[in-house]
């Protein structure tokens, strides 16, 4: 997002601008009222990247207008984001600016922050760190209260941990997540919890299991899993399955079991394509598991054909979604099978035009 953008009165008519657009996307498969979750116009975001730009003795955080990587616009103030990212941007700045080991061919900062109020600052540069770069780093975490890494090419110099620990409350429950530097987790995080909320609202107790592709570090798994005997959990990334493992473990949640493989992978799998070794700690034979719902939140592509065939097997599938392009593609094929039970839109990225939605599919 460019900062010229940020219009805090618009707030809620641009998001029910992309609500009825959304809607009248889905309109083909008869969708019920949707709810809709505002967020915060201001304070929202968790994460944030700039690059540097460096002029004579000064270095400003810049970001680039879409189509115009030669038109670096300075940022000055970021209202978006978390207050503990904005208000460490400018005092940064000027450390960095003042310090020659910190700043030299310093090419990108990242910030990832928590609803807890936790930071880390990734500072990636175009050359090698040396040690002298580790006292004037330090020197940064201890000022900030923060954890500091340093990345350049090949190399990753992590001064305290490569990760934060998020809290979250969700049903009058606290959880505990960590969050690894270069995973994905959601960027909105007041949003986070009210889709956590929905989820668990639409979800009643079953004895029956939930099946659950691109489960990252485990966001919805661990609140979800009190609606279900048991859960398994499958995702690609390998520290993302790490940092699910100690979230399981850490929120003492007895009935999840996780495994290292993608949505196709796993479509695979069910389908008795062929054996796969990474599901051989299960604790019960695949076969064994008695699968009713199907959580997927996959990336922008949506589903592929052979995950959409076994979502249509399926007795409830739930669906979240960053595209309601892709997902409205998706129900195209899942409409054949499933009906849309619920609906709903939440703002996780305010004053651009992309959109999370949650659907709800039974099937008929």
């Amino acid at each position: 997002m460019q900062p010229l953008n940020f219009k805090p009165e618009l707030c809620e008519a641009l998001f029910a601008e992309k609500a009825d657009t959304a809607l009248t996307r889905l309109a083909p498969f008869s969708p019920p009222v949707p709810d809709c979750y505002h967020s915060s116009p201001r304070g929202y975001r968790l994460r944030a990247e700039f690059r540097i730009w460096h002029e004579g003795d000064d270095l400003n955080y810049v970001m680039f207008p879409p189509g115009e990587p030669r038109n670096p616009q300075i940022v000055e103030a970021f209202p978006i984001a978390s207050s503990r990212i904005t208000d460490t941007m400018e005092p940064l700045r000027s450390a960095l600016k003042s310090s020659t080991a910190l700043r030299r061919k310093l090419f990108q900062v990242e910030f990832l922050s928590t609803l807890s109020d936790e930071l880390l600052i990734t500072l990636i540069y175009h050359r090698p760190l040396e040690d002298d770069w580790l006292q004037p780093a330090s020197l940064l975490a201890e000022k900030f209260s923060c954890k500091i890494i340093g990345r350049s090419r090949k190399q990753k110099r992590v001064l305290d941990t490569d990760w934060v620990e998020e809290v979250i409350n969700v049903d009058n429950r606290q959880y505990r997540y960590r969050q690894p530097e270069q995973c994905f987790t959601q960027p909105n995080g007041n949003i986070n919890q009210q889709m956590m909320q929905w989820l668990l609202r639409e979800c009643q107790p079953t004895d029956s299991d939930l099946l659950e592709l691109y489960c990252g570090i485990g966001n919805f798994t661990l609140p979800l899993s009190q609606r279900f005997r048991s859960v398994l959990a499958t995702e690609l990334s390998k520290p993302a399955t790490e940092a699910a493992r100690w979230n399981v473990q850490t929120n003492r949640v007895d009935n999840i079991e996780l495994a290292r493989l993608s949505a196709e992978e796993m479509t695979a799998a069910m389908a008795k394509e062929r054996p796969f070794r990474r599901l051989a700690h299960l604790k019960q034979a695949l076969d064994d598991y008695q699968f009713d719902t199907l959580l997927v939140d996959p990336p922008r592509a949506g589903l592929d054909a052979a995950t959409l065939k076994l979502a249509s097997t399926f007795q409830r599938v739930l669906y979240i979604s960053c595209s309601p392009e892709t997902l409205s593609q998706n129900l195209a094929t899942l409409s054949k099978t499933h009906s849309i039970q619920s609906l709903a839109f939440f703002d996780q990225f305010p004053y651009t035009p992309h959109l999370e939605s949650g659907v709800i599919l039974t099937r008929r």
